[in-house]
């Protein structure tokens, strides 16, 4: 086997998900992660369609299944609290009910890949990478922040939509980000709202948010979003400046966001972001490559970010296997095996921009109105496109 020594940057889901494979397919991996261990909370993630399949490749989808929120349903209320809506066969984080997908909380996601991994590949928790030197003949010299200098044969970025190895293999971010005129912040709080396998929607004009019930009722995670059309100025490694641009956004807030802003502040687990997406001509650059967000995000407003990260990472381990290690004939088929999809995906969420907006435009001073617009949506499309593709067998 040619290149069978692999950097992965990012333990999240598609850099643990790849490492996996790869160990499976006689790869020597080391996988690198800021964090000083695995990245609690996050937001309610789906994993639907092939990536069920590659689930179940893996052995872990009882697992998975065993952990589902295993929500029953949703409401949108105005901001007094009253119901303008209500649905139980389909919720806005997780899609139709009466499906196969599964409904899981990405940290217990993550837990799950780490654990069928951990004893077979190298995690280098609290480091990151700080240069990367390829030579297309003799491999890629990565320097890191802590730890000794390293040789390796192939680096994947696996590291988000704000890639390091991105910026370091492919230039600056913002060649390939695209704002999608939104933001998101997420956390963990008690289940203040006593809720029962259940989650509440409420919007007021640019402002808007979920609270659901998560991990059999005993807390809630809080979704908190607004739009902004131009893109913001602030450091993504300074949570306090984040919760405070959230909170000063909130301020005026109806419904129940000023008691959930109370539990943000010593929330640890406290997410913010961009609504965005990577779009790139190319994943690879030599012996570099991306994989999941780093390399093609869809934003959250696709519905697919986990499951294509699962897609991803079987694809191209698969795709490394067959071509035993020639790192640019797998690249290569990788690319050619994922970019329609991928680019029906990353369509997804324009789509479903274009009809927020629609809507709210079109039912702008009926609240019930548009509490009906945004529950009934039509889903079929949307799964005729996540069960078209078709999974290789490596």
């Amino acid at each position: 086997m040619k290149n069978a020594n692999v950097l992965v940057s990012g333990a999240s889901v598609a850099g643990p998900a790849l490492a996996y494979w790869l160990n499976r397919y006689g790869f020597d991996v080391t996988v690198v992660e800021r964090a000083p261990d695995l990245r609690p909370g996050g937001q309610a993630i789906d994993v639907r369609g092939p990536a069920l399949e590659v689930a179940e490749r893996m052995g872990i989808l009882p697992e998975i299944r065993q952990l589902a929120t295993d929500i029953r349903g949703m409401t949108v209320v105005d901001e007094s609290g009253q119901e303008l809506y209500s649905s139980t066969e389909q919720t806005f984080t997780g899609g139709r009910i009466d499906n196969p997908d599964v409904e899981i909380m990405r940290d217990d996601l993550c837990s799950v890949i780490h654990r069928a991994t951990e004893d077979n590949v190298r995690y280098l928790f609290n480091d990151s990478i700080t240069s990367i030197t390829q030579d297309e003949d003799r491999g890629v010299h990565v320097t890191f922040e802590r730890s000794d200098p390293r040789d390796f044969d192939l680096v994947v970025g696996a590291d988000g939509l704000h890639s390091n190895v991105r910026k370091l293999a492919f230039g600056p971010e913002s060649d390939y980000i695209h704002h999608l005129g939104s933001y998101l912040g997420l956390f963990t709080a008690p289940n203040f709202l006593d809720l029962d396998y259940w989650q509440i929607y409420h919007q007021s004009r640019e402002l808007g948010g979920i609270i659901m019930s998560a991990r059999n009722n005993t807390e809630s995670r809080v979704y908190l979003g607004f739009q902004q059309a131009d893109p913001l100025e602030y450091d993504y490694h300074d949570i306090q400046s984040q919760k405070r641009l959230l909170a000063d956004r909130f301020a005026n807030a109806g419904w129940e966001f000023p008691r959930a802003l109370k539990y943000m502040w010593d929330a640890p687990d406290f997410h913010f972001d961009s609504l965005s997406q990577i779009r790139m001509n190319r994943w690879s650059q030599g012996r570099v490559v991306l994989l999941g967000d780093a390399g093609y995000c869809g934003s959250p407003m696709t519905g697919q970010g986990t499951s294509l990260a699962l897609i991803g990472a079987y694809v191209l381990a698969g795709e490394l296997k067959a071509a035993r290690g020639d790192h640019l004939a797998a690249f290569a088929a990788y690319e050619r095996e994922l970019r329609e999809h991928v680019a029906g995906t990353q369509q997804l969420a324009l789509d479903n921009k274009e009809r927020m907006e629609e809507a709210t435009a079109a039912t702008s001073q009926d609240e019930s109105e548009l509490a009906q617009a945004i529950g009934d949506r039509d889903m079929r499309e949307f799964y005729e496109f996540i069960n078209s593709l078709t999974l290789k067998k490596y």
